[in-house]
């Protein structure tokens, strides 16, 4: 069983029913389940012809759109390996990854194919496939709309590989993440929980993951009329418009997608009262932006999202489910409220080790090893939908543990549960700044920073035995005084106070602070 045979169900009872619809420049293009079910069948038989065979991957150079899931469920339908890396890491990250697991296809754009110009690594591989216009030495992607369908879908196994995904560690060595039809089947289940997933609705997927789990669940599913690659500089005003169009009930996205959207209406004076759930995560979602949410969809709910690239989701709390005792801890330093774990995964917090191997433990050790409510250290998960290891072991040893033969994940991610089970971020492990004047986590002070609705990013870091803040706010010169800023954080014992104009942060989201760059500008500046 795999997600193929999911939306081959989904495709018998919903046959004429949008599974996706695109839009670019204001122009709408929409293709129902049965036709997508139809062309994977015969973009498998175009893999089949090129010669491609079970375990063999596929390298796929494709922005979310419906080839991409043509492409994907061809893959999954032949028990073929989809492989995906980012091209903008260069080209050496490119060759790094093309070793650890040599690819026998490449299907990409033709822009994407450009790459093969200065890639050893794309050139070598045997089988290349070009979506667009032409180019020398590949074959075009439309050609399987020619063939007959191959609608047969062999059963595979739970630890059959279905899906490759590179994150880099702390060296720039890539670890290649292998997602196994077991694995994404869980958290196909774990997603349409948390997500409530209703056949019939229409959501606004900016996630690629989120728009499969949509797929599967008889959702239809509405690009974003933007580049996706950057969401924090995204044009609100087309997807304002797509949203009302299209008549979108829900949708996932990064905050700072989320963040454009409400800002723009909220100025603009505009709302979407036909918006039921709204679901953000990916990167640190303060109560400001649940606020900004709620106003921009007065009728919707509002639920933040913790997860990772190896665990997704791990906990959720919904706007409503916020007191205003818990907003006062919020601006005291108790951390970021994420919210009661999801159902299907079990959290634990250990006292900080990180950067230090965990070996082998019993139940017993385990359980002394773990901290008592309120008491902060590293998140821990476990379960059906978290990933296992790496390919070759590579990143097992800094981010696994096993707990009686069962295996633990290693978030890098600080944090605690209160009374009632509720997990709180702290923010990284080797972000905490501990000195002479005891430990200070960074979400303790940025958490209530974020509260000011001028202040548009802060971080706190900690260099050469100094506690410093830098602080980006949306209108230069337009946020609170420096010394305001100080006083209001006493509690933090900060050195100082520091107002920049652009603070980094992670390529992929957009939101997340990107530490090793602050402190390379620290360091210029």
């Amino acid at each position: 069983m795999n997600l193929a045979h999911t939306l081959q169900a989904v495709a018998r009872q919903r046959p004429d029913q949008p599974a996706i619809i695109e839009s670019r420049h204001g122009q709408s293009a929409a293709i129902t389940f049965a036709e997508l079910e139809q062309r994977s069948c015969r973009a498998a038989r175009l893999l089949l012809e090129l010669g491609l065979r079970p375990g063999d991957a596929v390298l796929v150079f494709q922005p979310m759109s419906a080839e991409l899931y043509v492409a994907l469920l061809a893959i999954f339908r032949l028990g073929l390996v989809a492989m995906f890396l980012d091209p903008s890491a260069g080209r050496e990250h490119i060759e790094r990854c093309c070793a650890l697991y040599a690819p026998k296809a490449f299907l990409g754009g033709t822009k994407a194919h450009l790459l093969r110009l200065v890639s050893r690594a794309l050139r070598r591989i045997p089988v290349q496939l070009v979506i667009g216009w032409p180019v020398p030495c590949a074959v075009h992607w439309s050609r399987a709309d020619r063939l007959q369908p191959h609608s047969d879908i062999q059963e595979w196994g739970p630890e059959t590989p279905a899906l490759l995904t590179f994150t880099s560690g702390s060296t720039g060595q890539p670890k290649a993440a292998v997602r196994s039809h077991g694995f994404l089947l869980a958290q196909h289940r774990s997603l349409v929980e948390s997500l409530q997933l209703t056949p019939g609705d229409r959501d606004l997927a900016t996630l690629p993951i989120v728009a499969l789990a949509n797929l599967g669940s008889g959702v239809t599913t509405i690009l974003p009329d933007a580049d996706l690659r950057y969401p924090g500089s995204i044009a609100p005003a087309p997807i304002v418009e797509q949203m009302r169009t299209e008549k979108v009930v829900s949708s996932v996205a990064s905050p700072a997608f989320f963040e454009r959207l409400a800002r723009h209406c909220i100025e603009k004076g505009i709302t979407l009262p036909d918006v039921r759930k709204l679901y953000t995560g990916g990167a640190p979602v303060f109560p400001r932006l649940l606020d900004q949410l709620q106003t921009m969809a007065p009728n919707t709910e509002v639920v933040a999202l913790y997860g990772s690239t190896e665990a997704e989701p791990i906990a959720h709390v919904a706007r409503r489910e916020i007191s205003p005792a818990d907003l006062q801890a919020m601006l005291d330093g108790k951390g970021l409220l994420a919210g009661a774990p999801v159902a299907s995964i079990r959290l634990r917090i250990l006292h900080d080790r990180w950067g230090t191997p965990i070996a082998p433990l019993s139940q017993a050790e385990f359980d002394s090893s773990c901290c008592l409510a309120g008491e902060p250290g590293e998140i821990v998960v476990s379960g059906d939908h978290v990933l296992q290891g790496y390919l070759h072991g590579r990143g097992d040893e800094e981010t696994k543990f096993r707990v009686e033969g069962v295996v633990w994940h290693r978030s890098g991610d600080a944090g605690y549960l209160d009374e009632s089970g509720r997990l709180w971020l702290l923010g990284r492990c080797v972000a905490k700044i501990r000195d002479d004047r005891g430990e200070l986590y960074p979400f303790a002070a940025e958490t209530a920073v974020y509260q000011d609705p001028r202040v548009k990013r802060a971080a706190l870091v900690g260099r050469g035995g100094k506690r410093l803040l830098a602080v980006e706010y949306f209108l230069p010169g337009q946020g609170p005084h420096p010394e305001a800023l100080h006083q209001a954080l006493a509690w933090t014992q900060l050195d100082k106070v520091l107002v920049c104009r652009n603070i980094p942060v992670d390529s992929r989201h957009n939101a997340k602070i990107d530490y090793p760059a602050l402190h390379r500008m620290l360091d210029r500046t």
